[in-house]
């Protein structure tokens, strides 16, 4: 058995998650995306020009979009440059071509067109996702998400697998306000788990199934399982919440309802995975005294907590607790956005924080012109010609079964993404029409398709932003990874659809 190594720590430096650096999508030329997506796109707008095949129902206006639409979430998945890049040229695109609702005459005109496309920034949600992120820089910058993390494990950490549920704890509890998985593991948890396996000897190569192995995939494990857990788990799904709401949920989908239906499956998740991963891994290294020290060290040189630690924690505590208290968006938005004008008056935020939040601003880009983009898609009939055209074609299914069928393809479907956004905005719409048109309960339609985007991103190393930082540190072998990714699949869509759906019942959902 290794020792521990006290002198052992990873430098900032050399880390791919301070660092900001990571692969982010499938290795493929740029220039080779380009053809595909502006193919893509030519191909679509083609099937009307030339073969007639625009529905009836959809509006001339509205399939020139939608040509230009699936291009953009392509680009999402082949990233030749930023997602908020591509939707930004989209919106751009979408003006040129006309590819908007027409005014009083026969097309809109260009300053009209303008104002439709940048429409999607006047959306309360898209500011709520912003006022979010920069809370979340400020857990981040005063320390105390890092002291959340360290307490767990000062409590837990005493054995390999209590280290494990430390990081599991950590997740959960942080994934409650901050908006971005890649800051919670890549900032946040990542270099204390690094710096936990090298206290070990564990290090990417041979020594890597001491510590390291097992600890690096539960912790990517637990956090897209966190995702699920709350609204705030990562961005898309403020996404996936508004197209539940504007097609027309009877339960509005916010933080205290996302929070409540997806509570007993993902936490019954959440406590067996860390265990399942141990025992599909088996780490060399069982027990670990040695990292609860590690954390009591690290703690008490940081101190009591400062005052900047009070004001964020009372804030993150005040909001949380406000947005559960009232589901409407606009009050959502106002109280996220009071906390963020409090961090900045007491100066635990400067502005120039919020300025160099680069994550927060290229999803306020990408998030408010994806918004709409399918708002004008749903205005124009896209949606609703498919959902009529597939319902047609299944009408001999029982509910119950296509309702499993449609959620595990969907599922599965994640194989082929490297975003959990690209997958909500090419499926999540289509599927939920499809689902609430064969008769099925249309809350539980909307929320098992929201919380079944967000775990399957567990299924690779690429499903979710953290996975290429996380791999790209070389303790968990690709193989490993998929192995295990496919069988805690089995396991998490047993939970939801058995535990999951007799919660739902029993809350009234269906």
């Amino acid at each position: 058995m290794a020792q521990p190594n006290s002198s052992a720590g990873p430098d900032p430096s050399s880390d791919p998650a301070s660092s900001g650096k990571g692969w982010e999508g499938p290795a493929i030329p740029p220039i080779l995306a380009w053809l595909i997506i502006v193919g893509v796109g030519f191909g679509i707008w083609l099937l009307d020009g030339l073969a007639g095949m625009r529905p009836e129902n959809v509006e001339p206006w509205g399939w020139r979009l939608l040509a230009l639409f699936v291009p953009t979430v392509l680009s999402l998945m082949l990233r030749p440059m930023p997602g908020g890049a591509c939707v930004l040229v989209a919106l751009i695109v979408a003006v040129v071509v006309d590819a908007l609702p027409p005014g009083p005459g026969q097309s809109a005109r260009p300053i009209e067109a303008m104002e439709t496309a940048l429409g999607g920034f006047r959306d309360p949600t898209v500011w709520l996702v912003l006022a979010a992120f920069f809370i979340s820089r400020a857990l981040i910058k005063t320390g105390l998400a890092r002291r959340i993390a360290l307490t767990f494990v000062r409590i837990l950490g005493h054995n390999t697998l209590g280290l494990s549920y430390a990081l599991a704890a950590s997740d959960t509890v942080l994934a409650g306000m901050i908006p971005s998985n890649a800051a919670r593991v890549g900032g946040v948890l990542l270099p204390i788990t690094r710096a936990l396996a090298e206290l070990y000897r564990s290090y990417p190569g041979r020594t890597a199934g001491l510590l390291g192995t097992f600890l690096m995939l539960t912790l990517y494990q637990v956090d897209v399982m966190a995702c699920a857990l709350f609204v705030t788990g990562q961005a898309s799904n403020w996404l996936a919440a508004r197209q539940a709401n504007e097609i027309g949920s009877p339960i509005p989908v916010g933080y205290g309802t996302w929070f409540l239906y997806a509570s007993v499956p993902a936490l019954a998740c959440l406590v067996l995975i860390p265990a399942l991963v141990f025992r599909w891994t088996r780490p060399e290294i069982r027990s670990t005294p040695e990292a609860a020290a590690f954390a009591r060290s690290e703690l008490h040189l940081m101190g009591r907590l400062s005052r900047g630690e009070w004001i964020v924690l009372a804030a993150f505590v005040g909001v949380c607790g406000f947005w559960i208290a009232d589901a409407s968006a606009l009050n959502t938005t106002l109280i996220a956005l009071s906390a963020v004008g409090l961090l900045l008056v007491s100066g635990v935020l400067t502005w120039q924080d919020c300025v160099s939040e680069k994550s927060a601003w290229d999803v306020f880009i990408w998030y408010g012109g994806l918004v709409q983009l399918g708002k004008l898609l749903g205005r124009a009939g896209v949606f609703q010609a498919f959902s009529e055209a597939m319902a047609e074609r299944l009408a001999h299914w029982h509910p119950a079964a296509l309702f499993v069928c449609l959620l595990v393809v969907y599922f599965y479907s994640h194989y082929a993404f490297a975003s959990i956004t690209a997958r909500i905005l090419a499926m999540y719409r289509a599927l939920a029409l499809v689902l609430i048109a064969a008769s099925l309960p249309v809350p539980l339609v909307l929320f098992a398709l929201a919380y079944f985007s967000n775990f399957a991103a567990g299924l690779t190393h690429y499903g979710t932003t953290p996975g290429p930082i996380i791999f790209s540190l070389g303790y968990v072998p690709q193989g490993t990874w998929w192995r295990v990714g496919l069988l805690l699949s089995f396991v998490n869509i047993a939970i939801w659809l058995t535990l999951g759906v007799v919660w739902w019942k029993v809350l009234g959902l269906w």
